[in-house]
């Protein structure tokens, strides 16, 4: 599904991801763990094509992206959840929705029901500011414009931090049976060990911009935790 092989990406001329290779399948539920500034985020940048410059490879159904423009990768079939969320706080919920319908091969203009009922508290604030959400709806809200562009892998950055513990269960749960009941490719970059546990297949550690170690998630033990992962 999501091939990446010795790919490097820049912040200008400093090279942030170094030599990363991953091969993420189809239906794979991938979790990107590691300390904080370790290149997470900028994994998951260097796949949208969002850094100044990019080598190696990037396929998705064996279609290469590198030297795609972002739209297009977008148009390909990668789904982006940022960190921080990146609504659109003066547009509506409907008005942020619409706009990731427009990444869906039909070309937009339709906000899917079965999204909403995803997210009910999304169909009742259809009208209310994405700003005037609280920061656990505006996650929801963040993850309901991602599958309306009809993704074939949604990159998620951290989608529970800073939100309170009711809604991350919600959000966590959802997640999960997107992955195992309707087989959507989730790449997840995550603190949380616990839920990459419990939701990932696979996963990989990166330690200075490479990956450290990887593989399937019964193979996260708590000596690479303590290695890897704790401050």
């Amino acid at each position: 599904m999501l091939e990446l092989a010795n790919v490097d990406g820049f912040y200008g001329r400093s090279r942030a991801l170094q030599s990363v290779s991953l091969n993420v399948e189809a239906g794979d539920f991938f979790s990107v763990l590691g300390r904080n500034g370790v290149g997470k985020t900028t994994l998951l940048r260097t796949i949208l094509g969002l850094m100044s410059r990019t080598t190696g490879s990037i396929r998705l159904d064996g279609e290469e992206l590198v030297d795609q423009p972002t739209h297009k990768r977008a148009l390909a079939g990668v789904g982006y959840v940022p960190q921080g969320r990146g609504i659109l706080p003066a547009f509506t919920v409907r008005e942020n929705l619409m706009v990731g319908t427009f990444a869906a091969k039909d070309g937009g203009g339709r906000i899917a029901e079965w999204v909403l009922e995803l997210f009910p508290i999304l169909k009742e604030f259809l009208g209310r500011r994405g700003g005037n959400l609280s920061g656990g709806q505006q996650q929801q809200l963040a993850i309901a414009r991602a599958l309306l562009s009809e993704p074939k892998v949604m990159l998620l950055d951290e989608p529970t931090e800073g939100i309170q513990p009711n809604i991350v269960e919600q959000i966590e749960n959802v997640l999960i049976d997107l992955n195992r009941k309707q087989g959507l490719t989730i790449v997840l970059v995550e603190q949380n060990i616990a839920f990459a546990r419990r939701a990932s297949r696979h996963f990989a550690i990166l330690n200075r911009g490479s990956v450290a170690v990887g593989g399937p998630i019964g193979e996260l033990s708590d000596d690479m935790i303590h290695q890897h992962l704790v401050v």
